[in-house]
């Protein structure tokens, strides 16, 4: 598990890098999506996190984006990040993984985004638990799981023009926020390529 979690990180760490290089009004990570405006709805859990956990329906943005950018159906790290809206809004991120018990730990390109996503490192929640949020997309539903069972589903909307800056370390609640060396990454890259773009958070 240690080495999946070492591959991980050098898989976004290799990607930042390259994104700082060639990028300069455009983001480090995932510059090519599209965004849409759509609804989560929570069917509820026992995660230990109240937004999974309480049924009910939230209004969200949400972003689907190629990790390094590639034209048409190449190969690429595709995401989807979700913007719960609210009086504190909550960044969810989940990126293209593998499907077995240890690659889905990791990092895994696709042609297309009706496939499968995970949060590759876990989320704590109430109670110090960790758990790992995972997804799978088709026809613009995005339905989520924490460990593997199903709590809800985003259903993508109008598209929008305007994406909201997302930053999954600093868009959290106190019972759920990321935790690994990937997401610490992410909390350095997101507002460094905010910054570099000169875009207001």
């Amino acid at each position: 598990m240690r080495a999946v979690r070492v591959v991980a990180i050098a898989a976004v760490a290799t990607a930042l890098g390259v994104r700082v290089v060639k990028s300069r009004h455009q983001r480090f990570l995932h510059p090519k999506g599209r965004t849409f405006d759509g609804e989560l709805e929570i069917w509820g859990g026992d995660s230990g996190a109240e937004l999974l956990d309480r049924p009910g329906r939230h209004p969200v943005t949400v972003r689907i984006s190629k990790g390094m950018g590639t034209k048409g159906d190449r190969l690429d790290i595709r995401g989807i990040a979700i913007r719960v809206h609210g009086d504190a809004p909550i960044d969810l991120l989940v990126s293209t993984c593998g499907k077995g018990r240890f690659t889905r730990h990791l990092p895994v390109p696709r042609r297309d985004y009706d496939t499968v996503y995970g949060s590759i490192m876990a989320y704590r929640t109430g109670g110090d638990r960790k758990v790992y949020l995972g997804a799978t997309m088709k026809h613009g539903v995005v339905a989520l799981y924490v460990d593997g069972r199903a709590v809800g589903r985003v259903t993508l909307g109008t598209e929008v023009d305007d994406p909201p800056a997302y930053n999954p370390m600093r868009h959290t609640a106190p019972d759920l926020h990321p935790t690994g060396a990937v997401h610490g990454v992410r909390g350095l890259a997101y507002p460094l390529s905010q910054k570099w773009r000169g875009v207001k958070v």
